[in-house]
């Protein structure tokens, strides 16, 4: 009884600590190249220091995030299989960017205000690399 009353306890201060989930994996974005013909684009797996936002920016052979084109919002820790519905339209073999962007900055929590180079709910970085996976439409 008494290991069971450890353990417990000890799980507990881990999950209360808010970043198990987050700092056992990783932050990150998983996904790979998928069809969009359904109008949504879904990354496997994200690992989120805090809540926020999955966004799609279109992208191409520079690399470099451009126009938005679909959010969903995340909450921190381990989030599988996230859909985010496609605002414009998306041919196949075009490239996507799926990023990982943080809550902060905005006016209101929840609701989405990101434009492109705007700090409100903005990108998130580690080790001063955007977080993201970069897939191709199909």
């Amino acid at each position: 009884m008494k290991q069971y009353l450890k353990t417990t306890a000890l799980l507990a201060a881990t999950l209360m600590s808010g970043n198990a989930l987050a700092d056992s994996m990783g932050v990150g974005v998983w996904a790979s190249d998928q069809s969009v013909s359904g109008g949504t684009v879904t990354a496997d797996k994200i690992v989120a220091d805090s809540n926020g936002w999955l966004v799609v920016h279109r992208t191409g052979a520079d690399m470099k995030p451009g126009p938005v084109v679909g959010h969903a919002p995340l909450k921190m820790g381990d989030n599988t299989d996230v859909t985010a519905i496609l605002t414009e339209e998306v041919e196949s073999g075009d490239r996507l960017m799926l990023m990982l962007h943080g809550e902060e900055g905005g006016m209101k929590t929840g609701i989405f205000e990101y434009t492109l180079g705007a700090t409100e709910d903005g990108p998130v970085k580690k080790d001063g690399k955007l977080v993201m996976k970069t897939i191709t439409a199909e």
